[in-house]
């Protein structure tokens, strides 16, 4: 809120305050025109949408302009007022300009493994998403909307950031895709700047709420270097870490699967080399200390008792609820949690609907193990994803009808996402847990093919952009960090490469193209596609320089292996290229060759220039998932209690 004492004179202030009523106002009515946005750009920083409610000009008027118009016989403010509107005459503000001054509340939905195929916008008959499509009715369709990685940790950061997650570091060479501790070392590094800081800066109240999955701790259990606090959020709800299937016992994560038979390996030697040692001590083959064999003993009972706890480790270790510094429910109780993800929503919304705000809500649906509540069990068609998807859809309905109660409707910017791909390789006995990316090959974890990156993308601002509009040139999720700081009245910082582009001229209809050319596909650190919009031509083609080997072969993914490798012996290396016409052949089944596109040799020149301009802007930075960043440090435990007696439950005193 506005105050007179941030401002030089009393003048000032209510200058100000009578521009933030207009703006208001205006907000409410819908699109500004370029004479209205000419009423509203004073050269005065405007703080807008400040919660004066005001339902017309005359009330405007009546509530400022009497302070106003008594100063207004002052010289320099004639001057001042003048000289601005001169100013402005000449330049002809854009609309995308005059929206920067709008200030609008921005909440942004992010879905957790969603298949673009899941929902009935884009082209699902059986699962029941009425709210999603809503949202892609009153709003636009992104059909080329894709994520930065196809695993969360580092798409997550890449949607923060606006940047490549080679760039942050927020990957590997020879680690794991994603983090896989809560208790781990990695995480999003203080240095980057996410856009929640930029519209914190520009007054915005920021919010986070749901998963996070991008660190936590650096050097102790406490000092939450990484947490969503320390990177541009005033609020935080929600899980840290990622759900997976040991936070429900009935499902066996492939962490712990991975970790176990490990253990069980080290167990196996062990024992061999106990009945070695003995067997030799006894016939005096070898004569093995037993101080040595009892040592080696000891580390395989210490082994044992560690395959048989690890469920209770990752359940009460990764598996809490936080508000912002504090762990409020250690492990979680899921039989209340999609509850308490909504309770916090509207409580923030509520809260603070008088100013401008940012609002993520970061849902931990469809990841497994799908916790649904009761209400929508066995309701869909699909098993129990298809009930998990349909009770996100619900969650995304109570979001926008607060939205509606509280009258933020048209002064809000909706945007609806998925972080990657659904999973082809989750599932139970024959029950598919993942979901269905549609007729794009592949899914979760493979670096280029479109089924992992490919995802849905919906914004909706109602009198603002154009209800009903699809777009079907390649945008990104990186874009979201531009447009919002854009029309959070921000810049995006000038000292680093931002890879997202504002969004705002493509949706308003100022341009007809996407400014995005070329688009990189990593998976890990290693490139292993690359996407050329050609716009000249329209064309979009698709190069891939590695894809992985499906398990079993020809089946589609990697079945048995929880995500394909990234690079060794899991992938294949193509001399030459695959490539792809996608305005053709968008699930990339028929890959062409010299003898069939003649453009073949010039399309695949282009994209390795493409690829040495962007290799040259890339910079070196410390890897965040490599094997030392991404084990479990037990001082690093996040822990409600005395480690290791990690419980509590402060959640029920809220309900």
């Amino acid at each position: 809120m506005v105050e007179p004492g941030q401002y030089e004179t009393e003048q000032r202030y209510y200058l100000i305050k009578l521009r933030q009523g207009v703006s208001h106002y205006l907000l409410k009515s819908g699109i500004p025109t370029q004479n209205q946005c000419l009423l509203i750009h004073t050269r005065f920083s405007p703080v807008l949408l400040s919660g004066e409610k005001l339902q017309t000009v005359e009330e405007i008027l009546t509530s400022s302009s009497k302070k106003v118009g008594s100063m207004l016989h002052q010289k320099n403010t004639w001057t001042s007022l003048s000289i601005t509107m001169i100013t402005f005459l000449i330049l002809k503000p854009s609309k995308s300009n005059c929206l920067a001054n709008l200030k609008p509340n921005i909440v942004l939905l992010l879905a957790d493994d969603l298949g673009i195929g899941d929902i009935g916008c884009y082209g699902n008959s059986t699962i029941r998403t009425p709210n999603i499509d809503r949202l892609a009715k009153e709003g636009v369709k992104f059909t080329q909307h894709i994520a930065a990685a196809s695993v969360c940790t580092p798409s997550r950061a890449a949607f923060l950031t606006g940047r490549y997650p080679i760039r942050s570091g927020m990957t590997s060479y020879n680690g794991l895709p994603v983090l896989q501790w809560i208790a781990a070392s990695g995480g999003l590094p203080s240095n980057e700047t996410t856009f929640a800081k930029i519209l914190q800066k520009e007054g915005y109240t920021t919010g986070l709420i749901g998963k996070w999955h991008l660190g936590l701790n650096c050097e102790s259990r406490i000092d939450h270097c990484h947490h969503p606090l320390n990177h541009g959020f005033d609020f935080f709800y929600g899980m840290p870490f990622s759900l997976m299937g040991d936070c429900e016992y009935s499902v066996l994560s492939e962490k712990r699967e991975k970790l176990e038979m490990r253990l069980n390996f080290y167990i196996q030697i062990i024992v061999l080399a106990i009945f070695t040692f003995t067997i030799g001590r006894f016939t005096g083959l070898f004569p093995v200390p037993w101080k040595i064999t009892i040592g080696i003993a000891i580390i395989g009972f210490l082994f044992f008792l560690t395959q048989h706890f690890l469920y209770i480790l990752i359940k009460y270790g990764d598996c809490f609820l936080m508000r912002n510094h504090t762990i409020t429910e250690q492990p979680m109780n899921f039989k209340r949690t999609t509850y308490l993800i909504l309770k916090e929503a509207f409580s923030f919304i509520e809260r603070n609907k008088h100013e401008p705000f940012l609002l993520i809500i970061s849902f931990l649906h469809v990841h497994t193990p799908l916790v649904t509540t009761e209400k929508f069990l066995q309701r869909s068609k699909h098993g129990l994803y298809g009930d998990n998807v349909e009770e996100m859809d619900w969650m995304v309905g109570e979001v926008l009808e607060t939205l509606d109660k509280e009258g933020l409707t048209k002064s809000t910017l909706v945007y609806f996402t998925s972080d990657n791909g659904g999973s082809l390789e989750s599932q139970i006995g024959s029950e598919q847990h993942g979901g269905w990316n549609g007729i794009y090959k592949g899914g979760k974890g493979m670096g280029g093919w479109d089924g992992g990156i490919r995802v849905p993308g919906i914004l909706r601002w109602p009198g603002v952009l154009a209800a009903g509009r699809v777009i079907d040139d390649p945008t990104s999720l990186m874009d979201i960090y531009p447009t919002v700081a854009h029309l959070g009245g921000g810049e995006v910082p000038q000292d680093r490469v931002i890879d997202g582009r504002d969004l705002m001229p493509l949706l308003q209809g100022e341009v007809q193209q996407s400014d995005h050319e070329f688009m990189f596909h990593y998976c890990l650190s290693y490139l292993h596609a690359v996407r050329w919009h050609q716009k000249d031509s329209g064309i979009v083609w698709k190069v891939h320089y590695m894809t992985p080997v499906f398990h079993p072969k020809g089946s589609g993914a990697c079945y048995g292996r929880g995500v394909c490798p990234c690079f060794g012996k899991g992938v294949t290396h193509h001399d030459p290229p695959l490539l792809f016409d996608l305005s053709k052949d968008p699930s990339e089944t028929h890959p062409l060759s010299p003898d069939t596109e003649p453009l073949f040799d010039l399309v695949i020149e282009k994209v390795e220039r493409a690829i040495q301009d962007h290799q040259a802007t890339l910079t070196p930075v410390s890897e965040q998932l490599n094997t030392f960043n991404n084990i479990w440090k037990p001082w690093l435990q996040p822990c409600c209690g005395t480690f290791p007696l990690c419980w509590c439950d402060w959640e029920e005193d809220h309900i």
